[in-house]
């Protein structure tokens, strides 16, 4: 059977990021997909105007029913949006273990509006990123994280990547999108292990749904067992590929 990818994150009705788009990521390289809605958006592509949460029993319940029915070989995480969801995922995700696990922590809109609870962070970092292969913030991501002031160099990411590790997350992507220079570059950071680099030409184009294709397709070559770096390194020229077709 083709392998699955359970995409658990929320919609997005501007089709813009969110479910959409992990949806056509994942068809992209061959594979299917399984779901669990956490939450019902109402946005366009400039700003969120409506959040409806799925009760946090339904979300499990649809991650269970999804592990049932289908070979999932890997799962990708999006927006989770309360603590209580976050406790129900990390329930089912810990009864049906092991399968590779990449979180896209999304913390907040591209316009701004927040879309996890403030007192969710400690239990993201508490119980969902011991059960995660890998974790994938942004530089706001990471600070917004580890209660720190935006990194502005490698030296900081890696000081404040080692906060994360203390919480039991065994791999982070730093993602360098929001920072600047010629080159865009994610960091692989490891527990005692130098950083890994992952470089590609800054594009002067915007897109939203960024974070969502990058953690999506990393999932999709882990379900076709690559390696996590290689993995990362395929979704990273994937997404490039995309920016690229998408200037005017």
């Amino acid at each position: 059977m083709t392998p699955h990818v359970l995409i658990v994150a929320g919609s997005d009705s501007s089709g813009g990021a969110g479910i959409v788009r992990d949806v056509e990521t994942v068809s992209g390289f061959g594979l299917r997909c399984c779901l669990a809605v956490t939450a019902a958006t109402v946005q366009t592509h400039a700003r969120v105007e409506r959040i409806e949460q799925m009760p946090p029993e339904l979300v499990a319940e649809q991650m269970r029913a999804a592990f049932a029915a289908n070979p999932v070989a890997a799962v990708k995480i999006g927006m989770l949006g309360t603590a209580a969801t976050i406790d129900a995922v990390a329930s089912a995700l810990a009864s049906s273990l092991p399968v590779p696990v990449v979180l896209d922590p999304v913390l907040a809109s591209t316009s701004g509006r927040h879309l996890l609870d403030d007192d969710a962070i400690d239990a993201l970092k508490g119980k969902l990123f011991p059960l995660c292969t890998l974790v994938t913030p942004n530089l706001p991501e990471l600070a917004l994280l580890t209660g720190l002031p935006l990194a502005t160099d490698e030296a900081e990411i890696v000081r404040q990547s080692e906060r994360l590790f203390d919480t039991g997350a065994p791999a982070i992507l730093v993602k360098g999108g929001h920072a600047t220079g010629a080159n865009a570059t994610d960091l692989l950071l490891l527990p005692g292990r130098e950083p890994i680099r992952f470089d590609a030409s800054r594009i002067a184009v915007s897109m939203r749904g960024t974070g969502c294709m990058l953690a999506s397709a990393i999932a999709a070559h882990l379900a076709q067992y690559e390696t996590l770096e290689i993995s990362i390194g395929k979704a990273k020229r994937y997404v490039f590929a995309k920016l690229l077709a998408s200037r005017p």
